[in-house]
């Protein structure tokens, strides 16, 4: 059995509830990232923001990137996958909420992302373009 943690990019940087979206921004770049974890003062994940958020939710609705919090466009509660849950516990999760990017939690905490691209270096093509596909529906 191969584990969300044996495939995903660990120690993920986070963005901080109360960091302006502008920062948020800058981090992406930085990192040359299209999403990072919103983490609270506790450590613990509150969100995912993407880059699509920023420019969709906030900059076309007017909000200001140096006064939002990224905190404002944490939504609900996150999908994740636990460190020693199955891969294909983590590809069905991808599928079914159709999202890219998955974080990885061990003892309530955030310690990776799983990601189209991990899925692509540990998986087979076919495994891979189906999981992509059902995602991108």
């Amino acid at each position: 059995m191969t584990t969300a943690a044996e495939i995903m990019t660990p120690r993920p940087r986070c963005i901080g509830v109360n960091d302006s979206l502008r920062i948020a921004a800058t981090v992406m770049a930085n990192l040359d990232v299209g999403s990072l974890p919103i983490c609270g003062e506790d450590s613990r994940l509150k969100g995912m923001l993407t880059d699509r958020d920023i420019v969709v939710r906030a900059v076309a609705m007017g909000l200001d990137p140096e006064t939002t919090p990224a905190g404002a466009l944490a939504q609900g509660k996150p999908v994740t996958v636990a460190a020693d849950d199955d891969v294909r516990v983590a590809l069905d999760l991808m599928r079914e909420h159709q999202v890219r990017r998955l974080p990885v939690i061990e003892d309530h905490l955030l310690v990776g992302i799983v990601s189209q691209a991990d899925i692509a270096l540990s998986l087979s093509a076919s495994a891979t373009g189906k999981t992509v596909e059902e995602i991108s529906r």
